[in-house]
């Protein structure tokens, strides 16, 4: 627990470019082991406030505590979705937001959780455990094409539709059930061949984002947190896959525009002029350095893009 919370990561290139003081008002739309809050709340000490959110119950309360008696009352925290933040903390509006999306390092290493199939559990994978829908219920469930579009689009698989053919098959003898269970079968179905990366890790990966609609809530949250900036507030958003990362680049060059197009293409002649909602503070994304990614592989997919809403 405590080497995650104190080990957040892009931490000081998402400080610098966030720019906290003190007094200022802050989301975090992710808080997980609480690193990136805890900074921001060192940051704006003594005055400055942080409101926080995260799916999982279980994270937010060992958390909640620790960010308690570090903070006391600076710091309000309440489980839900980021793209709930309008009624989550509806009339608040924020100097900054912080959305570090993907799976959090304690929801990996909790076995029991099914993120991971370093061990055996059941294939579970909900970030929000109250919800119906399970890594199970999709495989067993879905449909063989729909399988197929999920590990191609969300995994990158080009072997999906074979792939999704055979879980069909394999399902009709016996339901998948445990994280162990499906990643050898997908491993007899696509060897290794001397690949370092196991051929589950991407299916895995497909599956949680579908269980856990991440792409949909973060479209929406997204949407819902610039009208709760402040002029000149600065959202961060940190990315752990490329399908992410598109989302947020697309979103934050529409609202950079100075005209708004009706419709789904881009024509010239039919644009209406508007001033720019958002300004672009990276025009790349910023990744980690060697030496984090050394300390800490699991950030060598992050990607950081900052942009700060017009005054």
């Amino acid at each position: 627990m405590d080497e995650y919370f104190h080990n957040p990561v892009l931490l000081n290139e998402t400080l610098q470019l966030l720019e906290p003081k003190d007094g200022m008002i802050f989301f975090d739309g992710t808080v997980g082991g609480g690193g990136h809050a805890s900074a921001l709340l060192q940051k704006t000490s003594p005055s400055g406030r942080l409101y926080g959110c995260d799916r999982d119950g279980d994270e937010l309360l060992r958390t909640s505590e620790k960010l308690s008696r570090q903070f006391g009352t600076r710091c309000q925290l309440k489980q839900g979705n980021y793209s709930e933040v309008d009624q989550l903390f509806s009339g608040v509006e924020f100097d900054g937001a912080l959305l570090d999306l993907g799976c959090s390092s304690m929801q990996f290493d909790r076995i029991e959780r099914g993120f991971s199939f370093q061990g055996d559990a059941p294939l579970d994978m909900r970030m929000d455990r109250t919800q119906e829908i399970t890594a199970e219920y999709v495989v067993n469930e879905y449909p063989a094409d729909e399988l197929a579009d999920l590990f191609f689009y969300y995994g990158g698989v080009r072997e999906s539709r074979r792939l999704a053919r055979a879980i069909e098959e394999e399902r009709m003898l016996r339901r998948f059930v445990s994280t162990k269970q499906l990643a050898s079968f997908i491993e007899s179905k696509l060897p290794r061949a001397g690949k370092k990366i196991h051929p589950a890790t991407r299916i895995f990966q497909a599956i949680r984002i579908e269980v856990n609609q991440e792409f949909e809530h973060l479209h929406l949250a997204l949407d819902k947190l610039i009208p709760m900036l402040k002029p000149g507030a600065r959202l961060a958003v940190i990315t752990f896959h490329s399908g992410e990362d598109k989302i947020v680049k697309d979103f934050g060059r529409t609202l950079a525009r100075d005209y708004v197009v009706e419709g789904e293409v881009d024509i010239p002649e039919f644009r209406k002029e508007r001033a720019p909602l958002l300004k672009i503070l990276t025009r790349k994304p910023v990744e980690p350095t060697e030496e984090e990614i050394k300390q800490n592989p699991r950030s060598r997919s992050a990607r950081l893009r900052v942009f700060e809403k017009a005054g």
